[in-house]
């Protein structure tokens, strides 16, 4: 395909409309209700999202992981504390989620402040993953250097190994985070490019102001 071809890629919208009166009050009440009918309408992975960090000095990296639960605390992911993207949220912790469902025509856009979960939230929940998965999160040190893949793969074996019948201990290095939201943003994609984009921004510790930006 070439630059010609790339430019005339375009769809038009015409699923749904986003208004504010059909809108939560709350936007976490709101991305509830359209969570839900991401997993009704059986959409591949829909609690795959962009996180978007990045470093002291604002130079930002992203990648996609998986959403493990909300509330009106915030949106909860796992990961490597050692990592590129842990290793950039203990320097800066602002962060942004994006989530977007094609098939429904929909984008949310989440920007806040991350901070870890507990330990006995992290334990609880690393604990409630697949063996392999576990082990997996102690043989790969995330985001570093390695040989090979064959290293890894031995790795993983030797640990395999060494926890059979065992329980598998969290390492230090793992566990949670929680966004918590100061802007949410819900988009629906409309005809003509005139998209339907409703703002909520924190008003203070228990409300929210909720404005239509121009698409």
């Amino acid at each position: 395909m070439d630059a010609t071809d790339i430019q005339n890629l375009r769809q038009d919208y015409k699923a749904s409309s986003l208004h504010e009166a059909d809108t939560h009050a709350n936007p976490v009440k709101q991305f509830e209700a359209w969570f839900n009918e991401a997993v009704k309408a059986e959409i591949h992975e829909p609690n795959a999202m962009t996180l978007a960090t990045s470093t002291h000095d604002g130079r930002p990296s992203a990648r996609v992981v998986l959403l493990k639960g909300f509330d009106e605390k915030g949106f909860i992911f796992y990961t490597n504390y050692l990592s590129r993207k842990g290793k950039e949220i203990a320097k800066n912790p602002h962060a942004a989620l994006v989530f977007f469902w094609g098939d429904l025509e929909r984008q949310v856009r989440i920007e806040g402040t991350i901070e870890k979960l507990s330990k006995e939230q992290s334990e609880a929940y690393f604990h409630s993953r697949p063996v392999g998965s576990q082990i997996g999160a102690v043989a790969s040190p995330q985001s570093q250097e390695i040989a090979n893949r064959d290293a890894l793969e031995k790795k993983w074996q030797q640990l395999e190994a060494e926890y059979e019948g065992k329980e598998v201990p969290k390492p230090a290095y793992w566990g949670g985070y929680v966004l918590k939201p100061q802007l949410v943003e819900f988009w629906q994609g409309r005809s003509s490019r005139l998209h339907d984009r409703i703002l909520y921004k924190k008003a203070d510790k228990n409300n929210w102001k909720k404005v239509r930006l121009a698409p």
